[in-house]
């Protein structure tokens, strides 16, 4: 099956088309990691993600959302990647490469020269993307981060790149 024609919308935290990113995401939080999931998720105030020093930004199927993803200020340079989310229905497409792509071109555009972005051990998909990506591990990809269960750390320079 595939995803019809993709629709790119720039939202803020809130607008009910983001419902199904944060509740899908909530989950897997949960599912993943426990109860500190769902900290995670309201660790940030919607203001984080609003421009000009933040972006919220979905991709559209049919009006309907299927990938989404955000960045916030991290520091004067350089943006924070958060929330990267695929609909369970849509995944292994290349929508989150695409809401990546679009994230870093946004950034770029907004006059960072850096993302920077954490991922869990947990998460071996989204580390698999950010490698495939071009992101820089901030640590060792060949250890076994099961003992650890600290974030992931990446890192990718936007001037060399757009």
């Amino acid at each position: 099956m595939t995803t019809p024609l993709v629709e790119v919308r720039r939202v803020r935290l809130g607008d009910p088309l983001t419902e199904p990113l944060v509740r899908e995401l909530t989950e897997e939080y949960v599912t993943r990691y426990g109860p500190g999931g769902r900290q995670e998720m309201s660790r940030y105030s919607a203001a984080e993600f609003a421009p000009p020093h933040g972006l919220l930004l979905l991709l559209l199927a049919g009006g309907e959302p299927v990938a989404g993803g955000a960045y916030r200020r991290y520091d004067e340079s350089t943006a924070e990647v958060k929330r990267m989310w695929t609909h369970s229905a849509h995944r292994r497409r290349g929508l989150a490469r695409r809401v990546l792509a679009e994230l870093e071109a946004a950034a770029a555009a907004a006059g960072y020269r850096r993302i920077h972005l954490t991922t869990g051990p947990r998460q071996p998909e989204a580390k698999g993307l950010y490698l495939a990506t071009g992101y820089t591990p901030l640590f060792d990809p060949a250890a076994d981060p099961a003992p650890a269960f600290g974030p992931l750390p990446f890192e990718k320079n936007l001037t060399a790149h757009h």
